[in-house]
């Protein structure tokens, strides 16, 4: 019988904010982590390849994944939708990525929500990266749903091949992540480790075990199939008070991951405090 499969746990470049991405790799090697995504921002460091190469470098951290700019606040990062995709899965390719996180078209981007799963087919075999669709969640505005994406905000019953899956949206959509991660089956190519509670249909990116997603069942589920993707931390610090309580944070997130995954060799963090 092989021994079980090593599942990289990784920190979010997002999760540091309104830290960098240096910053980012700073912080994953000192609190263990196995490696980072790279959020695709304004920040000149998240879209130069050559400087992450010299971080992956001095840091010895893989880049496992980039989250391409396709949120409502990165509209202005590399121009249109599509050229945006390219140019993450680009980057992706030369800094050895093999995962590049999109989030499905706003309904107003014609052209590309049309053409959208097709044509992220064909970036992909062009590039050799795995491109995996977020779910998202309605937008609700005086409580009824908007529809702002397209064909939806829901990928399981789309004919994706890679999703994202992130805790924290499903609470805002009122999924059930366990039962959606089961559903995706293999389809299922990589996790943003965070979780929500749905209250008031905010994004909160809470850490993992605050909310009502039960990321530790779907972690356990993933660890005993032998799921070969990347967990991704991306919890929110921005509201972190005083010297040592991201990293606590931080180093929390890590924790929950590796009990719940329970990676062979692999000492929990909590196991080594004084």
């Amino acid at each position: 019988m092989s021994a079980p499969r090593d599942i990289p746990v990784g920190l979010s470049s997002s999760s540091v904010y309104p830290l960098t991405v240096v910053d980012t790799f700073a912080m994953a090697r000192d609190l263990g982590y196995d490696g980072v995504e790279v959020m695709v921002t304004n920040n000149a460091v998240s879209r130069d390849p050559s400087r992450l190469r010299d971080l992956r470098e001095h840091y010895q951290l893989p880049i496992l994944s980039v989250h391409a700019p396709t949120l409502l606040l990165t509209q202005q990062v590399w121009g249109t939708a599509w050229t945006k995709v390219e140019l993450s899965c680009a980057m992706a390719a030369e800094v050895g990525a093999p995962t590049v996180v999109v989030h499905p078209p706003f309904r107003w981007q014609s052209g590309y929500a049309e053409h959208f799963a097709t044509g992220i087919r064909r970036i992909m075999a062009d590039y050799g990266v795995t491109i995996a669709v977020e779910n998202m969640y309605p937008w609700r505005v005086r409580g009824r749903d908007r529809r702002a994406y397209l064909p939806h905000w829901d990928p399981v019953p789309l004919e994706y091949e890679h999703v994202t899956w992130d805790f924290s949206h499903a609470a805002c959509a009122g999924s059930n992540s366990v039962k959606s991660v089961r559903e995706l089956g293999s389809r299922l190519r990589h996790v943003h480790l965070t979780d929500g509670s749905g209250a008031q249909n905010r994004d909160e990116h809470l850490l993992p075990g605050e909310g009502n997603q039960d990321p530790a069942a779907v972690l356990q589920y993933l660890a005993e199939n032998d799921w070969d993707g990347s967990v991704i931390a991306e919890v929110a610090t921005r509201k972190a008070k005083g010297a040592g309580e991201r990293e606590q944070l931080l180093g929390d997130t890590l924790s929950f991951a590796r009990r719940h995954l329970d990676r062979a060799g692999q000492p929990d963090p909590s196991s080594l405090a004084p």
